[in-house]
Formats: structure tokens, sequence, C-alpha cells
């Protein structure tokens, strides 16, 4: 009896400190737990059961100049949408904003030279795209007047850059994602698409003017906002977190339906709502896309799923993927070789004939359907 009751009494200690040594992970890192899990949870509850955003009483609290606060220009091109004579261009196909930040030069002139060359659409697809540049000033005191003068000569070269006199940082992307806004409606208001783009993806532009001009023959191109999206999103709460946002900025459990901001594509008459909501919407919160998805909820626009969109990641390097993509993350140094490999006229079509569409559909199977590539293009894109 005696050695049972050791046997028990031990036993039972050992279940004691399981336990609490249990409690003291789950306490150290509950944090973490409720932002992956508990945060996730009640995001999509919030999101998809009582959906009640009233961005218009309680985030929009009106500053003296209106919902957003206007930069002047210091470098502009009102001009780029006209011909010769002065008058607008009706036959704009796309107007493309690539966010840039002052010091990027290389991964400008890298877009130029591949996925942002207008003569190429032109010459090759008979379509008219316009590409600029957008940015503020460099945040670096120091820096700034040197970068500015490298700026004005790369400008008075090539004449697509757009710059307003804010802190070109991560917490002024909302004023960067307005500029565009503003500019596209001011400037080019008659371009049936609008496209915001990061400067470190790639677009396979051959790919999205085809699409585009799918969707111009099907709807008219009206009441089009289609990317990546990010549905029933939780804000992150983390103080230590770059995308922390308090409750005094965002007292949503919940995001609105938004599109991921490396790139996505409006038609025009979606990007004139969302630049009316810019004149209303209290522009404070930082995530570009996230004031996005505000703008356009409370338009009452949603966005649409385009599987070959990607998010924040790269696609898989595979021809099979090429011969579908539209963007893809992540390509800051690579930009001309995936060029190059993506658009190589001399290189045959893997998908032709109903082995090749077998084959390219059980490659992207085996690429896509995995979970790390999860925010790339989804396991769906493999069978579109």
């Amino acid at each position: 009896m005696f050695m049972n009751f050791r046997r028990i009494h031990k036993c039972q200690c050992m279940q004691l400190l399981s336990m609490g040594l249990i409690l003291c992970v789950v306490m150290v890192s509950w944090e973490e737990l409720d932002h992956h899990v508990v945060s996730h949870i009640r995001s999509y509850s919030y999101r998809y059961l009582v959906n009640s955003y009233d961005f218009n009483s309680s985030s929009s609290q009106h500053t003296d100049s209106g919902g957003s606060v206007h930069y002047p220009y210091l470098i502009n091109h009102p001009e780029k949408c006209r011909g010769g004579d002065g008058k607008s261009l009706d036959n704009v196909l796309l107007l493309l904003f690539v966010k840039s930040s002052p010091g990027n030069h290389e991964q400008r002139q890298a877009i130029r030279d591949t996925w942002g060359n207008q003569s190429f659409v032109w010459s090759s697809l008979r379509e008219s795209v316009r590409v600029v540049f957008v940015l503020g000033v460099h945040p670096d005191v120091g820096q700034r007047a040197g970068l500015q003068s490298r700026l004005l000569q790369e400008d008075r070269v090539y004449g697509d850059l757009i710059q307003q006199d804010f802190m070109d940082t991560f917490h002024n992307l909302t004023s960067k994602l307005i500029l565009q806004f503003h500019w596209g409606q001011e400037y080019c208001p008659q371009a049936r698409f609008l496209m915001s783009a990061d400067d470190d993806i790639f677009v396979h532009t051959p790919n999205l003017v085809r699409y585009l001009q799918l969707l111009s023959g099907e709807s008219g191109a009206k009441n089009l906002w289609v990317g990546h999206v990010h549905r029933g999103g939780p804000p992150v709460r983390r103080k230590t977190s770059k995308y922390h946002v308090p409750y005094e900025l965002y007292p949503w459990p919940s995001y609105p339906d938004y599109t991921a901001g490396a790139g996505y594509v409006l038609s025009g008459d979606v990007a004139a709502k969302i630049y009316q909501a810019t004149l209303v919407l209290n522009s404070s919160i930082y995530i570009d896309d996230v004031f996005m998805g505000m703008c356009a909820k409370a338009m009452g626009v949603s966005p649409q799923e385009q599987y070959y969109f990607a998010g924040g990641a790269k696609a898989p390097y595979h021809p099979c993927i090429y011969e579908r993509m539209i963007t893809s993350h992540g390509h800051a140094k690579d930009v001309r070789s995936l060029w190059q490999a993506a658009t190589d006229p001399t290189l045959p079509s893997h998908s032709r004939g109903l082995l090749g569409n077998l084959y390219c559909t059980a490659v992207r199977v085996m690429l896509l359907c995995l979970p790390y590539y999860h925010n790339t293009y989804s396991c769906m894109a493999a069978f579109t």
C-alpha cells in the first residue's frame, strides 16, 4: 500500500508539473496564439456573420481639407495621357502606377526595359498603356538633396516620374495610394483600367493585356476590381509588429475584403468611386491595401479573385506557370531574366494539344497545391 501511494503521488506530481509547464508556455505565447487562432476566428465571425462596418461614422472623421491631405507635386506630367495636339487620348487601355522609392533607380530601369515598356505593348499588342512611377521624397534629410537631383535627371530622360512632397516611408503608403487615384482622375480619367503595382513585382504584360481585352469584351470594363483577395483578415494588435494597428485607429475585429497591394487592377468606373471615397474617409490608417478595401467597402465594391495575381510570394519558375501568370512578387533582381524566359517567342508552348494540357496541369498541381505556395497562386489556378 505504501509503495502504491508513493507511485500515485509521484504520478500526480508529474501531472501537476506538466500542466504548470504547459500553462507557462501558453501564457508566454498567448499573444501569438491570440493573433493566429483567436483573432482569426473572431475576424471571420465578424466578417461573415455581423459584417457591419460603418466607416463613415467611426473612422472617417473629416480633416479640415476633407478626407485626405493633398500634397504639392514636385514632379508631374499632366500630358501623359494626351496626344501631340494636347487632347486626351481615347484609346488608353491601362494606366499603370508603379509604387517606387526615390533610391530604387535600378528597379525602375529594369521595369522600363521589360514589362513596363510602353513601346513593346503598342508594337506587339496594339494597345496603349501608360506607365508612371509614383513616389515621395527620401526621409533622410542628408540624402534627400542628392537623390532629388538624380530623380530630376532621371525624369528629364524618361518623363515618367510622379512625385509629391511627402516622406516616402511605410507609414505613408496610403498617401501614395491616394496620389494614384487623384492623379488618375485629374489627368487620365479616360483609361479603361487602372493598375497599382509595387516595383518589386513582375508583370507578364502580354498576359495582362490579353486578360484586360477579354474583360472589356465580356463586361464592357465595368465594376471590376481583381487581384489576389484577402478575406476576413484580422488587424494585427501586437505592438512589435510592423503591421500593428491600434484599436483607436481601427476598432473592428476584421478588415473588409481587399486585394494584395503588390498588384491589382480596377476598371475606370471603380477607380472613380475609390477617388470619391478618398475625399471622405480618414486616411490615417497606413496600410494602403486595407485603406483601399475600406474605400471599396464604403462605395459598395467587392474584390474578385484572379488566380494568377500573386500575393506576397514568388511564383514558381516554370514555363507552364509563365503561360498563365499575370503578376509575381519579389523580383527586385531577376526581372530581366524572368522577362526573357516568360516572353521568348522562340520557346514552344508546353500546353499545346491534349498531352501538353495534361502535362502542364500536372506540373501546376505539383507546384501550386503545396502549403508554402498558398500566398502566390492558389491550388485552383492549376485547373484554370
